[in-house]
């Protein structure tokens, strides 16, 4: 990371810095020792191999994974992350992703699919004769400076590193240049597979940045010598002319069984142990002696024309990654063997339903259902403010076929095609008498806390009430309030004296009152975080404002601005631009950006401001012709966005994050509640005539709808297995849901239907 003389240096320096180490995200932990640890040695002590192996993360997480410990990063074009081709179809007008004649064989480098490319690369080797060089199949490399560049041209900066790198001021200046610029995905496909000098393999952007096929910015990029004017990159038929289409395609080829099945093969050759030595010559996987790290000691060099010689070089073929591992990487377990219910019919939607004597509406459910805490819990807020530390039982499996409530089963073939919202179920969930009471609480998946299992409904528990002082305006939502992933604090808004307090749920004592609005918070958002980590906390306000907090997790506060102990809550940010009432807000650590929403004003009406958690302001999303109260927003981890607005609040609208319209649809209720699924493909919904609904996100469609309750459904979650759906009642009542996502993959319902 550092370009220090040596590691003596090096360590001096991690000692003065604070303990950050690659972080806990990837199960190592924050301190100085692991800003230290090798490559090698991170891969070691990483849990991220056994979570992919076990199917708990995605191929997209983990492949970062891979290349970040490895050394290679984005703010470095000569080691920018490396992900491989996955699909070899870029001519059909359809594609099948279970049919593996579309997919590129992963256990082979990008230079050997080819046999007549094969047999030249091996003759290469074996006829070299040279004695200063070491002998190699490939001249060029699958990543460098220029091939990032060639992919990514059309947005900047990496137009003005484009034109820097080949010494021009301006794209069209001759056409051969002009030929040489990424044009068509099928084309540049076709030229890895057949062209000596190019085993380029691809970078993340292919699998979520969907801008990078368009030309925002209307640069002349010339003619071809065919010709034709260069201007966005010509798309496979299948894709419909949509590089967002291209982009969810081709993300979803990724995150395949059957990329899934033998991705570890090319980890052996990028990251493993093929990637040197003896397996790397029987792979046909060797490069030019500079491009691997260690090959050359630079240091040693004194003369310094020789030495910048040799740097150029390396710049110029590219950088090997940090090697992992000396031995085969372990496969990915199969679905089947994860989730062996995956194609058959889920016998019951119904899990459970448990109702609190209060009858108060519950208006926020957080599930923290981590295996890893103490006492994982179902944290419940009702609208009177009393809250529940329901218990988890972390023994939980899908309950038998005797014990099933009367509900219809989970038809996947009759949701797959669905649209509009056809997709239904006729019946209604039972009433609580006529459950079946002879269940033991050991088979159902909570327990009611004991504090409100018996009592007085009349009368007020002091270890489990937030307080009286809330402002009258507001109505009590689901926005404010937020949950630490311990299950130990609870943060809420909405009291008179215009601050929001950290809450103990052990014995409901304030731990911390913060102040930071001229007027009510009315709505709360906490960043993703782990078990273990830091989060933000972003607080709107009817001051027009929103303030970002750093929450430190070791001592349940809001940090000040030295992260000190004993210091008063200072903000990170204050973010400014909205004329009314914030009604909803989101925030992402991730990708370091806040989006929020406000009330219908007279000057600005609905509209979406999205910030960087640095406080700079990035754009403002406007909906013609929908100008109304945002109510609910979701991001997920591709920048796409899903607003919930309309003066009914009924309508849902997806755009991109850099402002794109994609899609928008109105539900016939008004939508109450709103949650994300972890992959942030599906969001589930609550509405006002008791229905919870699944979605998937882009492109937008209505997928599923639960049996109907008898009350709106104030608040929804999900289990931290994604297996339970938890819907808070209006009638003080939770409701439970079997679901698997699973089913909702589009290859997968293709299969189920082959099946029968």
């Amino acid at each position: 990371m550092f370009a220090f003389r040596d590691i003596e240096t090096v360590q001096r320096v991690v000692s003065l810095l604070p303990p950050v180490g690659v972080g806990v995200k990837y199960g190592l932990p924050q301190s100085r020792k692991s800003s230290l640890m090798t490559p090698w040695q991170l891969f070691k002590h990483s849990n991220m191999p056994q979570k992919w192996q076990q199917r708990e993360i995605s191929n997209f997480d983990y492949l970062m994974f891979l290349n970040t410990i490895a050394g290679r990063t984005y703010n470095d074009l000569n080691q920018y992350p490396v992900f491989p081709w996955i699909l070899s179809n870029y001519s059909s007008e359809n594609i099948d992703l279970n049919d593996a004649s579309n997919f590129r064989d992963l256990s082979k480098p990008i230079g050997a699919l080819s046999e007549t490319r094969r047999k030249l690369f091996k003759e290469r080797f074996n006829n070299w004769d040279d004695p200063e060089i070491p002998p190699f199949h490939y001249g060029t490399h699958y990543s460098n400076a220029a091939f990032t560049l060639n992919w990514l041209f059309r947005l900047e900066p990496f137009s003005t590193f484009y034109l820097q790198l080949n010494d021009t001021k301006q794209f069209n200046k001759n056409s051969s240049n002009s030929n040489r610029l990424f044009h068509s995905i099928e084309e540049t496909w076709e030229h890895c597979l057949s062209d000596t000098h190019d085993v380029k393999e691809l970078i993340p952007e292919l699998f979520y940045l969907s801008e990078m096929f368009l030309n925002p910015n209307n640069y002349d990029l010339g003619m071809r010598e065919d010709g034709n004017a260069i201007g966005n990159v010509i798309l496979p038929k299948w894709a419909n002319n949509s590089a967002e289409e291209f982009v969810k395609i081709h993300r979803r080829a990724l995150e395949s069984d059957l990329v899934s099945c033998q991705l570890n093969q090319w980890i052996d050759l990028i990251f493993g142990y093929k990637q040197r030595g003896a397996e790397a010559i029987r792979a046909l996987n060797t490069f030019y002696y500079l491009t691997y790290e260690g090959a050359f000691n630079l240091r040693s060099i004194e003369n310094t024309a020789l030495r910048e010689s040799i740097q150029q070089q390396i710049l110029n073929f590219g950088q090997t990654p940090a090697q992992l591992l000396n031995e085969p990487h372990l496969p990915r377990h199969s679905i089947m063997t994860m989730s062996p219910l995956i194609f058959k019919t889920c016998p019951n939607d119904l899990c459970m339903i448990m109702k609190f004597i209060s009858n108060s509406p519950v208006v926020h459910i957080t599930a923290n259902t981590f295996q890893q805490v103490d006492n994982p819990t179902l944290i419940t807020i009702a609208q009177n403010l009393v809250f529940a530390l329901n218990r988890w039982n972390p023994n939980y499996n899908q309950p038998s076929k005797q014990h099933q409530s009367p509900v219809p089963p989970f038809d996947t073939e009759k949701n797959e095609n669905s649209t509009n919202n056809t997709s239904s179920s006729t019946s209604s969930v039972p009433s609580m008498n006529q459950l079946d009471n002879s269940i033991s609480p050991s088979e159902l998946p909570i327990t009611v806390d004991p504090l409100l299992a018996v009592g007085n409904p009349s009368q007020k528990l002091p270890k489990r009430h937030l307080g009286d002082s809330f402002d009258q305006r507001l109505q009590i939502t689901s926005a404010n309030f937020v949950c630490s992933v311990d299950s130990k604090y609870i943060i809420a808004c909405g009291y008179t004296d215009y601050s929001f307090r950290i809450i103990e749920t052990e014995n409901a004592q304030v731990r911390q009152v913060i102040y930071g609005h001229g007027d009510v918070v009315t709505c709360l958002a906490r960043s993703e975080t782990t078990l273990f980590a830091d989060s933000y906390i972003a607080s709107g306000s009817a001051d027009c404002t929103v303030v970002l907090w750093h929450f430190s997790q070791s001592t349940g506060t809001i940090a000040g601005e030295f992260n000190s102990i004993g210091e008063l809550p200072a903000p990170r940010a204050i973010l400014t631009g909205h004329e009314a009432v914030i009604t909803a807000i989101t925030v992402s650590a991730e990708h370091g950006l806040v989006i929020s929403g406000a009330k219908v004003s007279r000057f600005l009406d609905g509209t979406l401001l999205i910030h960087t958690t640095m406080g700079d302001f990035l754009r403002n999303i406007e909906f013609n012709g929908n100008s109304s109260t945002i109510n609910q927003i979701l991001l997920n981890r591709d920048c796409q966005i899903a607003i919930f607005h309309g003066f009914q609040q009924k309508l849902i609208s997806t755009t991109s994050i850099n402002g794109k319209f994609l899609s928008s649809l109105e539900m016939p209720e008004k939508i109450l509640s709103s949650v994300l699924s972890r992959d942030g493909e599906f969001f589930i919904v609550g509405t006002e005539n008791g229905k919870i609904v699944i979605f998937r996100l882009f492109p937008l469609q209505l997928l599923y709808t639960y049996a109907q309750t008898d009350s709106p459904i104030r608040s929804v979650a999900i289990s931290t297995n994604q297996r339970l759906v938890f819907g808070g009642l209006d009638s003080g009542a939770i409701v439970v849901f079997n679901v698997d996502f699973n089913r909702f993959d589009s290859s997968r319902m293709q299969q189920t239907q082959k099946r029968k």
